[in-house]
């Protein structure tokens, strides 16, 4: 038992004692003990009985976030290496590993923490205080557990960038855990070469979490028109070049991402076939949708257009027009792919969305299939915010 112990009220902690990992700065009825903010404590339940431990940050609404629910655990060096050697073992049974999520924070029972690896790079985003103390032990059992397998790590680069750090009373910072490398790392994926900006791309560089819903798509794509948007590095874009696509358009608003999915088409000599275009897509739909363009197979992959509760209403609207002028652009008897990966839009508003926008263009979804993010991410149940992708594919007809 850790010397200070954080005690929940009376009725508290329901979410922690169904599985969660989180104790609320409101559920705390007392701390007792000195301690720094990121210090190990013990948590008691209101009567005195044991739940486990975590570590303690009194900045954050999140004030405790568990290691352990085992009694009398110690976090060390052996502790940390098991959950790591844990978090490989399950990576080397579910998916292609080459390049994959090794570690999903709360998922993979290391709250706050996220490791990416990519080829031979690993990208580290640490978002809590406790465990940005404990990130350089766990990258070092992280290496030794790879070698054991013959990975041997070129380098490590750390994206800890997010405003979210802000909230735990952390500076956001990002750069090699290290020596230097180069931070332009390229990866295969379901047969598509990627080059991957570690440093200066979105999040940690590349979104790994849609994996399989790209190899999805491909069998949809040969001979196909695509639309491609939010096309981010391209992604999507090239799954359906490969598949052997007749013609591909992605679209994304960043200047940079554009540049970097241009710089990937020609990695796979796709340029002919896959071109890229710098623009809103709120503006670009309706022009397309003016010419009268229309698509075999159009993919919608926004960013979240929610974070929080509070602006979930704004959300809808958002996702509700971005479906409805994707559907118009959908050639009778072709194909819609079209996803949400913000965890407050929750799998049945999203779908009720979905089907709001259809009816309102008065079009017929028959659904392919249904898919989540890939199992690199895994989801925790009982920890609801590991659970934020939902992607359908739909076939469209016209009503008649």
């Amino acid at each position: 038992m850790y010397q200070t112990t954080v005690t929940l009220k009376k009725g508290s902690g329901r979410a922690l004692k169904a599985g969660g990992m989180w104790v609320y700065d409101n559920e705390i009825a007392n701390i007792h003990g000195d301690f720094e903010n990121g210090d190990m404590v013990t948590v008691l339940d209101f009567d005195g009985y044991e739940l486990g431990c975590g570590f303690l940050n009194t900045n954050s609404k999140l004030t405790v976030r568990m290691m352990s629910r085992k009694k009398d655990t110690l976090v060390d060096d052996a502790f940390l290496k098991m959950r790591v050697r844990n978090a490989w073992e399950y990576r080397k049974t579910t998916v292609d590993t080459s390049s994959c999520r090794l570690i999903f924070g709360e998922a993979d029972f290391l709250p706050g923490l996220v490791v990416d690896k990519f080829s031979d790079v690993l990208v580290v985003e640490s978002l809590a205080l406790g465990i940005d103390r404990l990130k350089m032990q766990i990258l070092d059992a992280l290496r030794e557990v790879l070698a054991e397998d013959g990975i041997q790590i070129r380098g490590i680069y750390e994206r800890s960038d997010a405003k979210v750090r802000l909230q735990e009373g952390m500076e956001r910072v990002k750069g090699f855990l290290g020596d230097p490398f180069d931070t332009k790392v390229e990866i295969l994926e379901n047969g598509v070469r990627y080059l991957v900006d570690v440093k200066d791309g979105q999040k940690t560089g590349f979104f790994l979490d849609q994996k399989y819903n790209r190899l999805a798509i491909q069998r949809l794509c040969k001979d196909k028109r695509v639309l491609d948007c939010f096309t981010h590095t391209g992604s999507f874009a090239l799954n359906a070049g490969i598949a052997g696509a007749k013609e591909v358009l992605g679209v994304d608003a960043s200047e940079l991402g554009v540049a970097q999915a241009r710089e990937n088409a020609i990695l796979n000599h796709l340029e002919d076939r896959v071109r890229f275009t710098c623009a809103d897509v709120f503006d670009l739909l309706p022009s397309l949708e003016e010419k009268k363009e229309q698509f075999d197979v159009v993919i919608l992959d926004p960013p979240a257009f929610t974070k929080s509760r509070n602006s979930v209403k704004n959300a809808v609207k958002g996702y509700r027009e971005i479906n409805l002028r994707g559907l118009k652009l959908v050639k009778d008897g072709g194909y819609l792919a079209t996803c949400s990966c913000s965890h407050f839009m929750t799998p049945e508003l999203f779908t009720k969305t979905i089907a709001e926008a259809a009816r309102g263009v008065h079009k017929r979804l028959r659904q392919v299939e249904y898919r989540t993010q890939s199992p690199d991410h895994p989801i925790l149940w009982a920890a609801d915010e590991s659970y934020y992708l939902k992607f359908y594919i739909f076939q469209v007809c016209d009503e008649r």
